[in-house]
């Protein structure tokens, strides 16, 4: 029997098509997977984060004190067995508002860093399809937003809508796409003139089916990473609106708010400033570690 009669054979027999186009996913996760397991700066950040999420899950619930609630008679306590990370100038269990504060800051970044995801594929993705003057326009009008200065935004939203979680995440995205999007239409316009996509096209496939059947996934790499090293990047506004204090409002728990209230006290209490300093910056750090393995995972010239 032939070459070409066996590709035939298996054409005609559909299982043995099913099975072939199944085992190239379950082979590739198996690959990426076993690279980031021997990425040892991933799997470091990886690690951090589970700890942090296992933490902002458990400790605000085993804590046997609440991040609002105030004992003046054991007011800027230094770190004790009672208090482990000490107390602020309402006698507050910094330890309990520490990880009140993370489940806050941990919310804020996870979901500005997916409505970002959402609208920058969408918007990158359909520019770069298109191309011709719809993309020149399009990215016309991302570099119109991105003349906007953030802070700007959040003051005129706060000014609007009130200060809360919601406000900063809505200013937040509203620009924050904008890396995406470029990313993602870069990636477009490079797969867009592929010959599988000229197949596809021969074959009478629609635009809205390359996009999402072929064009997208073949971005995923990209979309990912991006979308991991977003995260710290919220989460550092977050705070940092916070310690401006344009962000949470008391007595709900911050680590901005924790660190502003800090500054003031670093010379005598230097505690109260510590703690939400560090772990601003190891969450930071993981999701930057994190970020570095699955940027060098999808990177197909290190891939052997």
């Amino acid at each position: 029997m032939s070459d070409v009669e066996t590709l035939f054979d298996a054409v005609k027999n559909n299982h043995i098509v099913k099975e072939s186009d199944n085992a190239i996913p379950i082979v590739f996760s198996r690959e990426s997977w076993n690279r980031l397991k021997n990425h040892r700066s991933a799997l470091i950040g990886m690690t951090i984060l589970f700890f942090l999420l296992l933490g902002a899950i458990i400790c605000p619930m085993i804590s046997k004190y609440t991040y609002y609630e105030t004992k003046l008679h054991l007011k800027n306590l230094p770190p004790s067995i009672d208090f482990w990370f000490g107390t602020d100038e309402l006698g507050r269990s910094i330890f309990t508002r520490i990880w009140w504060g993370a489940r806050i800051s941990l919310f804020v970044g996870i979901t500005a860093a997916f409505i970002d995801m959402i609208i920058g594929v969408l918007y990158g993705a359909f520019s770069g399809l298109m191309g011709g003057e719809i993309d020149e326009v399009m990215m016309k009008l991302v570099d119109i937003f991105q003349a906007i200065p953030n802070l700007l935004i959040v003051i005129l939203l706060m000014v609007i809508l009130g200060q809360g979680i919601f406000t900063i995440i809505i200013a937040m995205t509203l620009t924050g796409w904008l890396n995406m999007a470029r990313i993602v239409r870069a990636q477009i316009l490079s797969l867009r003139e592929q010959d599988f996509i000229t197949a596809a096209y021969g074959i009478g496939a629609s635009r809205a089916r390359i996009l999402t059947k072929h064009l997208i996934p073949n971005c995923m790499g990209s979309i990912i990473t991006t979308m991991t090293l977003t995260i710290p990047t919220a989460i550092f506004t977050e705070a940092f609106l916070s310690f401006l204090g344009l962000g949470v409002q008391a007595p709900i728990a911050s680590w901005g708010t924790m660190a502003s209230d800090g500054l003031s006290a670093l010379s005598y209490f230097p505690w109260r400033l510590f703690f939400p300093a560090f772990f601003i910056s190891t969450t930071m750090l993981a999701f930057n570690l994190l970020g570095d393995g699955l940027r060098d995972l999808f990177d197909p010239r290190l891939r052997v």
